[in-house]
């Protein structure tokens, strides 16, 4: 053997004989003297019945352990006090462990541990000084009891019975502060009696845990608050809620806490009980964005029970057998920042008995739900604690299915494409609030809404707003292509709907004075169809009177059928009507109008500034009112009942109603009228106007003929105390053009044999004298070729309608036809032998109670001779005025 190699193996022996007695020398060393140096040089008391220690290694073997701080009340390290059966270390850093004291090892392993740990306080982060945690690669403990207490003496954390296994655990209290109260790896673990209190509001506590096969079973976890709502709400003024968890069984998987997140795979919840307390401290925004992440991996939540509730006790919001799960669940900065601040990849959700208490209450008997579609069932609003002056829904449906084609938010703001919705069985009211006055334009979250296709059957809905309800009964309704998108200037949203087709039976709308019903509408796009449409009074006419404070219309009206053809667009901003063609089939219409009432002030359009007045472009081409009737009854503080026009076997036709308001349409409207004149004779009316002439210029004319005198007597007879006795109206012509100050035209009558008899105020008694006067002032007989005279100077009064106007044409063409040209001066010389008859007769009055008088005063022996000299007693008895 050469030398060099004598050398070497000689060195590596007095190298392995040194390392053997250095060896040798530290575990006498330890057994010894390590105890005394542990403790003259740490904050712990340590005493062992066994220690090995392979110095090459660094590994430790040490049994029968006891070990206490040298001073309990040193919170700046962590207390220790208990006993260890047996502790093995693997790679110890011992210098750290002397010079820096610090404890790290790669490898801890603690069997039947008893220990109480007590953490230090927490690190000063002002000055940047740290604590010395305990550092562990890997951590094993068997059959350990183990309980961990805050720097104040508060129990922290405590556990029975643990069998543990975990790789890389850190435990401090600036990590329960400042994160997560414990991190690690990968774990195993096993006990029972688990406590854990992480503040001064809850505790929670675990009957058992168990691992295997990585999967982690949990029994009779909860979440406990140490107060009372009333005295969480004292102690803790800024907190918005409180919470208190109980779940009897949960599995899980794959549990990773690092550092500021917690990763958990194959989790299920069993039957657990969520209930939360709300205070009424509104939630302030920080500014801060979270550094939480959560990532759940298919999570299971199975017949969860969840009851929130308000500030004073009462239920806000519960739930019943609710199931949850979740394929992917995703909670970091990103999504914290977005209106729904996670993400997920697919879930399903069902829950049943779900109740929320509010402004509006809702119940639900169950819902079903996916990312892609829906399905709820029995569902009831009913109106809450919004009160009277608020909104309020009382409604019930039976079922509510959706499909949903696209869900998501881009820059915070609502994408949503629906591709169907039914809603079945709807019943119940919706009470219309108050209109808000001058709301402030606020953004909205919607940026886009579609919904495909909406169906709603079978329901029976009333909208009442202010007391005037509005209801569907059998309501059956498909809506296609609904789009919603925000107008200009957050001024709210607009709607458009591409197609709909509406039919709903018994159709009703009150009013305060009115009940309208429909037997049967049907409304689309294209057509309209209404049968049996009535508008009856729900007052009196003597009522209606004592009600109004001006003068003011009464309706009694009903059609047999109503239909309308074209297309219009009633949803949209941009509305629209274009109707080809409407037909009001077999009208009759009542119109009572009282005298009684003070005249109305306001001033009436004439119809073409009305038509401007309407918001949305309007154009019916073709409008025709069929086999009709039309009743027009009126009565004045003098009249005895009202008088009465009737207009039978009206049909109208009216040519291009519109409202100006389309570019490129005609705006004259021709209106033709063709109906029996009090069941007597025909009437013909043509009338027409241009609705873009904003000088409302009018044209119309119109003929009657056959008319008997007393044809008219019912309306004329009531509250002018005038009947015609005789005579024929056999024509009469009347061609009028004017405007809103007056109107002019011609007017001829051709009559004969007209007579009329004037009526005491009771109309029974006919006045015979006034009457021979007035007639003897009349043309009795037109001729056969009466010239037309004309109509000139007619003013309108403003406050008054057009057929005011008009009718004061009429007045006029008859005053100077059967009078004369001359009207003022007959009327004139009427009134003045009306007046003369008047004074004679009163003059005959006062003779004859003069007369009476005398009688009385006379004796009985002078009765006889009064009575033969009449005329001579009434001139001796003016000539001696001293016996009166």
């Amino acid at each position: 053997m050469k030398k060099w190699a004598k050398r070497l193996l000689i060195s590596f022996g007095i190298l392995a004989g040194i390392l053997l007695t250095l060896n040798f020398g530290l575990n006498i060393w330890l057994k010894t003297q390590l105890p005394e140096y542990i403790k003259n040089n740490t904050d712990y008391k340590v005493s062992y019945k066994t220690l090995d220690v392979d110095l090459t290694t660094g590994n430790i073997l040490s049994a029968g352990i006891s070990i206490n701080s040298k001073d309990p009340k040193n919170i700046d390290v962590v207390g220790l006090q208990g006993t260890i059966d047996t502790l093995k270390i693997s790679r110890i850093g011992i210098y750290d462990a002397v010079f820096n004291k610090r404890i790290s090892s790669s490898d801890l392993l603690l069997a039947k541990p008893n220990l109480n740990i007590i953490l230090p306080r927490p690190a000063d982060h002002k000055t940047g000084k740290k604590k010395s945690p305990f550092l562990f690669e890997n951590i094993r403990i068997s059959d350990g009891k183990i309980a961990l207490f805050r720097h104040t003496k508060q129990k922290f954390l405590s556990v029975q019975q643990l069998d543990l296994f975990v790789e890389n655990l850190q435990m401090t209290e600036e990590s329960v502060e400042n994160k997560l109260p414990v991190i690690f790896d990968s774990y195993s673990i096993k006990g029972k009696s688990f406590f854990f209190r992480p503040n001064g509001i809850y505790a929670v506590t675990i009957s058992t845990i168990t691992t295997e096969d990585g999967q982690m079973s949990v029994d009779n976890f909860k979440l406990i608050p140490l107060l009372s709502f009333a005295q969480f709400k004292k102690f803790y003024p800024q907190k918005t809620q409180l919470f208190q968890f109980t779940i009897p069984k949960m599995d899980f998987k794959d549990v990773i806490l690092n550092k500021n997140k917690i990763s958990l795979t194959n989790a299920e919840f069993k039957n657990p009980v969520f209930t939360l307390y709300k205070t009424d401290v509104k939630i302030k925004n920080s500014g801060k964005k979270s550094d939480f992440e959560v990532d759940l991996k298919n999570i299971k939540l199975n017949n969860a029970v969840v009851q929130i509730n308000k500030q004073d006790g009462s239920k806000l919001l519960s739930a019943g057998n609710l199931n949850l799960n979740i394929n992917q669940l995703i909670f970091n900065k990103e999504t914290s920042e977005k209106i729904v601040p996670i993400e997920y990849k697919d879930f399903t959700f069902s829950g049943k008995n779900i109740e929320y208490a509010g402004r509006q209450n809702i119940s639900v008997g169950s819902i079903a739900l996916k990312p892609t579609n829906g399905e709820i069932r029995d569902i009831m609003l009913t109106p809450g604690s919004s009160g009277e002056e608020k909104r309020s829904i009382g409604l019930r449906t039976g079922h509510i299915a959706f499909n949903i084609n696209k869900l998501e938010f881009i820059d915070k703001k609502l994408n949503l494409d629906i591709k169907d919705v039914l809603v079945e069985n709807v019943n119940g009211t919706i009470k219309a609030g108050p209109e808000k006055q001058n709301k402030k334009p606020q953004a909205g979250f919607i940026n886009s809404l579609i919904i495909r296709k909406l169906s709603l059957k079978n329901s029976n809905i009333t909208y009442d707003k202010e007391k005037e309800p509005l209801a569907f009964h059998d309501l059956n309704a498909t809506f296609n292509q609904i789009e919603a998108t925000p107008k200009p200037n957050n001024q709210g949203i607009s709607f458009k709907i591409k197609d709909y087709f509406l039919t709903t039976r018994n159709f009703a709308y009150k009013t305060q004075f009115y009940n309208m019903s429909v037997g049967l509408l049907k409304l689309n796009k294209n057509k309209v169809q209404i049968n049996n449409f009535t508008m009856k009074p729900t007052v009196s006419r003597a009522e209606f009177i004592k009600m109004i404070p001006v003068e003011r219309d009464l309706y009694d009206l009903k059609a047999g059928e109503i239909t309308a053809e074209g297309n219009w667009d009633l949803f949209s901003h941009h509305k629209f009507i274009n109707a080809s063609n409407v037909t009001i089939q077999s009208a009759d219409a009542n119109i009572f109008r009282s005298k009684i009432p003070k005249d109305d002030p306001k001033i009436k359009p004439l119809y073409s500034k009305m038509l401007r007045s309407v918001k949305v472009p309007m154009t019916v081409h073709n409008l025709d009112l069929k086999n009709s009737v039309l009743v027009y009854e009126e009565d004045t503080p003098e009249s005895m009942g009202p008088g009465k026009l009737t207009f039978s076997k009206f049909n109208m036709n009216v040519k291009n109603l519109n409202s100006a308001k389309t570019k490129g349409k005609p705006t004259k409207v021709d209106i033709r009228i063709n109906c029996s004149f009090m069941n007597l004779s025909p009437l013909a009316v043509n009338w027409s106007f241009d609705v873009a002439d904003h000088n409302d210029n009018f044209a119309i004319s119109g003929k009657t003929s056959n008319l008997p005198a007393g044809g008219i007597n019912p309306f004329i007879r009531p509250y002018l105390h005038v009947t015609a006795t005789s005579g024929t109206i056999q024509e009469m012509l009347f061609n009028f053009k004017g405007n809103p100050a007056g109107l002019h035209g011609t007017f001829n009558l051709k009559h004969k044999d007209l007579k009329i008899a004037v009526l005491n105020k009771h109309n029974h008694e006919k006045k015979g004298l006034l009457t021979a006067v007035v007639n003897v002032f009349i043309k009795s007989n037109s001729g056969n070729f009466p010239e037309a005279v004309d109509v000139e100077n007619v003013e309108r009064d403003p406050t008054k309608s057009f057929f005011n106007l008009f009718w004061k044409g009429i007045e006029q063409g008859l005053k100077k036809t059967l009078i004369g040209i001359n009207v003022e001066k007959t009327e004139k010389k009427v009134k003045n032998v009306v007046s003369s008859v008047k004074e004679m007769k009163q003059s005959v009055k006062e003779i004859k109670q003069e007369i009476k008088n005398k009688k009385a005063d006379s004796k009985p022996g002078e009765e006889k001779k009064e009575k033969k000299g009449f005329l001579n007693n009434i001139f001796k008895h003016k000539e001696t005025p001293q016996n009166e």
